[in-house]
């Protein structure tokens, strides 16, 4: 984003006001869906480099005039922070880029990480008005970013007003999307919030997880600045229920605890062949190379590479991988699920951008069984094939295996990218919790209380994986409701 054109857009207030006046709603909804400008895939795959390079202020304008503002905004309620998302686009529209930036952060904490890994499609774009005329939605996301990106590259990024303080100290476990999103709100509310992260960053999934193709570590410093501007204090390299205990919390003061740890215990399949060289989980993967620097000059952290490298999953964590590993390296990257790209969990940019960037597709594929050479290497992956049949619970078409279709294709890495487990630590510390069969911390799914009256949690350690703006959502509502027991015990 050019931040010279924004500024020179922002003065043009006689083209905004001329745009405004001059479109009818028949005019608005005849202008076609923005288009993201992105980098060439040529170029991308030999960096680390953002793929999508923001909108211009002239487009930003132009698609949130497309906005209707719906008397009944349903757009709103498929956001789970709830954004206030017809004001945001519509400051937009009249060139307040800061102002539609400090209408965001009102109720989101990560704007900018927002506008870029939320599965808009499938919450607040799919309630847009637009669908129903058979239209493409606005571009609630893309314009999210551009706020949020103008706030940040203008040095204008809103820091939300905290409540006097009230002297009450609140703990969060994890500095992932949860965490932070709770922490913004109770320090808002003048509580005395301090994150605990166990790794040497703050960030949680936002840093160890999502490459910086995708989610550039910028931007989410800039966020977590933000939160710290406001107040909120971290410490790194501490792990809760190893390095401090519940009752050590509880010493230093802490009134209320949210947990927020994630879910970072890789799955993996139990056939054959898992434990051989070359066979690693995504989250070691994506940690060593998005956390850890490795392949980047100055770093000694190792990492396995290959040519031809086999990402076991369709999940946007998967794209993730497959990805990352084209710009390791790898000629041949493919990505190897059971069922068809129809069923895909992965978002369509993301599975659009991994073919650009020449990822094969291996669908309606499961792998069976992996063999290795006299070293101990992964070389082989042997694959069923799979046709679909009835949907199953989670209304997907089952995956069935076609009798006597197997094949075996070479490989020299494979990257199991098959979900994750909650983080069993806490659960394991604090035996008083209550916990799922799955390992998930049993809540109260209306307040996200445990067990343990002072804890609360949320994110993927409730939910046992999920999205970032699902687990912002529970940090808002956690933060309501501990503030509302606290405030009940105060009086």
């Amino acid at each position: 984003m050019n931040i010279d054109n924004i500024n020179d857009s922002s003065r043009n207030a006689a083209w905004r006001e001329e745009l405004r006046n001059a479109m009818t709603a028949k005019e608005r909804t005849a202008i076609p869906r923005v288009k993201m400008p992105e980098l060439s895939p040529e170029y991308r795959v030999t960096c680390n480099d953002e793929v999508n390079q923001g909108l211009p202020a002239e487009a930003a304008v132009i698609e949130a005039s497309r906005c209707m503002d719906c008397p009944d905004p349903q757009c709103v309620n498929g956001c789970p922070v709830s954004i206030d998302i017809p004001g945001f686009i519509k400051n937009i529209q009249r060139g307040e880029f800061a102002t539609a930036a400090a209408v965001l952060k009102k109720t989101s904490a990560l704007p900018a990480v927002c506008g870029r890994v939320c599965p808009q499609e499938k919450q607040c774009e799919s309630r847009c008005i637009y669908l129903k005329m058979k239209k493409e939605p606005v571009a609630i996301g893309y314009l999210e970013r551009f706020a949020a990106d103008f706030a940040r590259l203008a040095h204008e990024m809103p820091v939300q007003q905290a409540a006097p303080s009230n002297g009450i100290q609140i703990a969060v476990v994890g500095s992932g999307p949860a965490g932070l999103s709770f922490a913004g709100d109770m320090a808002a509310r003048g509580y005395e919030v301090t994150v605990f992260e166990a790794l040497h960053e703050i960030g949680g999934v936002l840093k160890y997880g999502i490459p910086e193709f995708r989610l550039p570590n910028s931007v989410v410093d800039a966020e977590i600045d933000a939160l710290a501007a406001q107040g909120v204090r971290f410490v790194k390299d501490c792990v809760i229920g190893k390095t401090l205990s519940y009752d050590d919390l509880h010493g230093m003061g802490f009134k209320g605890i949210f947990v927020a740890s994630g879910a970072g215990l890789p799955r993996f399949m139990g056939i054959p062949g898992e434990n051989y060289i070359g066979v690693m989980s995504c989250n070691e993967y994506l940690t060593r190379i998005n956390l850890m620097g490795a392949g980047k000059p100055g770093y000694d952290t190792p990492v396995l590479r290959g040519k031809n490298v086999a990402v076991i999953g369709g999940g946007n964590t998967a794209m993730d991988a497959v990805r990352t590993a084209r710009r390791m390296g790898a000629e041949n990257a493919m990505i190897v699920y059971r069922r068809s790209e129809a069923e895909m969990p992965a978002r369509i940019e993301e599975i659009k951008h991994a073919k650009q960037e020449g990822v094969q597709l291996l669908t309606l594929h499961n792998p069976i069984e992996y063999t290795a050479d006299t070293n101990g290497r992964v070389n082989t992956m042997r694959l069923q094939k799979m046709e679909l049949g009835e949907p199953d619970e989670s209304g997907r078409r089952s995956p069935v295996p076609v009798e006597g279709a197997i094949i075996d294709v070479p490989v020299d890495l494979v990257i199991v990218s098959v979900g994750v487990s909650p983080n069993p630590l806490i659960p394991e510390a604090i035996k008083q919790l209550e916990v799922s069969k799955r390992g998930t911390i049993v809540v109260n799914q209306d307040t996200l209380q445990s067990s343990v009256s002072d804890i609360y949690a949320g994110g993927d350690i409730v939910r046992g994986g999920a999205t970032v703006i699902l687990a912002m959502g529970d940090g808002r509502k956690a933060a309501a409701a501990m503030d509302k027991k606290l405030q009940e015990e105060q009086m």
